[in-house]
């Protein structure tokens, strides 16, 4: 199959056209936060197979492949789209030059992640004109004779690594379900907050739109707002929303939210009918928590906790123009974030009975990886003494500074065959997911057969074997997989927090007319309100 490059003005007309379209970002994650399209979804190829039928699930939709065209591209562009068309996709293209090629056209390229949902917070902030307060005037209200609640807006994990002190950590998805538990009455103050800006402005202002009688602020630039201002963070909270502590009391002020927004509602019938449709993209979408999920879902859908679906969409969708249906059990959440995907510009619904609606849907099969024999630790300890085997680590390069088995070296899927060009010994993979392994290898010429170390490094270390660190191996530039940037902030890095603040204040400015316009929130909030 000949796989056909277009044209950034092509790409850029098919973006607006109103048709469905998966424009993917093939380089590994540090490539792709320094500078990449607008709706791009990233896709790094050492995930590809893992990844790509969970984020574009039809086959016939239009996908756009691309990376910088250059060597930091590591020329991965034309071998995903070369493996998306040995995995049954019928439609893919290349953007021919990559981004540099974009940027020449005339269009901008942008730094970070989550662009779409975190430039859709600025805007949401001044379009509703969202109450907040200041690090210096939080900590007064916290200091203070009358109670104030603070809800951290992002997921437990996030929480667990730092937090406002006092906060309960109440993901976005949840405020709705939860929030009537958590408050002692309707005249405490309640302050939203997250680690920089968007979770903080759309928790805050879900609440508001919900009517809720509490003043609700956000917390301005959250916990980085918070330690920019010498104030004090703790580290590994635990306090959270007891698992049952969700109300109805919310529901039809979430309905109302809905119809506002002209959420539609569709009956399980419609949804199986809408899953035949070969010509339209569907995503059911699971908006509770990861605890309710786990204990039973409906056949077909993915997770998608609410929260975290309106501020990292294309973590979950790859698809532009898709049609969403989402679910709960409860009637509360469902509605809440779809109010805030239609205002984002997507094609969400909420599903009528929710876990209960009895649909059932098929699951895209995931592509199964080649075999790959196994070593034991034991066995690899043996052979390592002798020389007579290479290692070769495809964990995170970060996870190998940190860590990993003396004598290994680091690699990542673009770099594998040239890195182990030329190798006579058998090759051993240390890496945290076996497919990622099994994919990544089954493209590069061996003298013998791989092997997969059994249990990977967690096995090395329970067996008490030593590790060595190399926290500047590999170097920064050699680390394609990590976005420094994005996690300096957390480190006790003052500017690099100040950085991304100001990076995350100037997305709109960034924006073309026709990106500008891919959003749909109300021209006059009040009159919205009021319809």
């Amino acid at each position: 199959m000949t796989i056909e490059c277009i044209s950034p003005s092509l790409l850029k007309t098919w973006l607006h056209d109103g048709g469905e379209i998966a424009v993917l970002d093939v380089r590994e994650h540090g490539l792709y936060g320094e500078a990449h399209l607008f709706h791009a979804t990233p896709l790094p190829y050492s995930r590809l197979e893992l990844e790509v039928r969970r984020l574009v699930p039809r086959l016939d939709v239009r996908v756009v492949v691309y990376d910088d065209g250059g060597e930091e591209g590591h020329g991965v562009a034309s071998s995903a789209a070369a493996r998306l068309a040995a995995l049954g996709y019928r439609r893919v293209c290349v953007l021919d030059g990559g981004t540099r090629a974009w940027l020449a056209a005339g269009h901008v390229l942008f730094a970070g992640v989550n662009l779409p949902s975190k430039t859709f917070g600025e805007l949401a902030e001044k379009v509703y004109h969202t109450p907040r307060v200041t690090a210096q005037q939080l900590a007064a209200m916290i200091a203070g004779p009358s109670p104030v609640v603070v809800l951290d807006g992002r997921p437990v994990s996030e929480f667990c690594k730092m937090n406002i002190p006092t906060a309960i950590c109440c993901p976005n998805g949840e405020l709705a379900y939860r929030v009537r538990s958590i408050m002692p009455d309707d005249s405490t103050p309640i302050v939203i907050n997250c680690a920089g800006r968007t979770r903080s402005i759309i928790g805050a202002q879900t609440l508001i739109n919900l009517g809720i009688p509490n003043p609700v602020y956000a917390l301005e630039n959250g916990t980085q707002g918070w330690f920019l201002a010498d104030q004090t963070l703790e580290h590994g909270g635990s306090r959270r929303y007891p698992d049952d502590s969700g109300s109805p009391a919310l529901r039809d002020a979430a309905h109302r939210l809905a119809a506002r927004f002209e959420v539609p509602s569709v009956n399980a019938s419609t949804v199986r009918a809408w899953a035949a449709d070969t010509d339209r993209t569907l995503f059911l979408c699971d908006v509770r928590t990861p605890e309710e999920f786990a204990r039973g879902s409906l056949p077909g859908a993915q997770h998608t906790p609410g929260g975290q679906l309106m501020q990292a969409f294309d973590q979950y969708v790859g698809v532009r123009g898709a049609r969403l249906v989402l679910f709960d059990d409860d009637g509360v959440r469902a509605p809440t974030v779809a109010g805030w995907l239609r205002q984002m510009g997507h094609d969400a619904c909420v599903l009528e009975g929710g876990l209960s609606s009895g649909l059932s849907l098929q699951t895209p099969a995931a592509p199964v990886p080649p075999m790959l024999g196994s070593i034991s630790v034991q066995a690899l300890a043996e052979r390592l003494e002798g020389g007579e085997i290479a290692v070769v680590d495809l964990r995170p390069g970060m996870a190998y500074r940190a860590g990993h088995i003396d004598g290994a070296r680091w690699s990542i899927r673009p770099r594998l065959a040239a890195d182990l060009a030329g190798e006579g010994r058998q090759v051993v993979l240390v890496a945290d997911e076996p497919a990622l392994a099994a994919w990544a290898v089954s493209e590069c010429q061996l003298a013998q057969p791989a092997l997969l170390l059994e249990g990977g490094m967690a096995a090395w270390r329970a067996a008490g074997l030593a590790e060595v660190a190399t926290p500047d191996l590999p170097g920064d530039t050699e680390c394609i997989d990590h976005l420094f940037f994005v996690h300096d902030r957390h480190d006790g890095n003052k500017e690099a927090a100040r950085r991304y603040l100001a990076w995350e204040t100037g997305l709109v400015g960034q924006l073309d007319a026709q990106e500008l316009a891919s959003f749909r929130l109300p021209a006059d909030p009040a009159a919205s309100h009021n319809a």
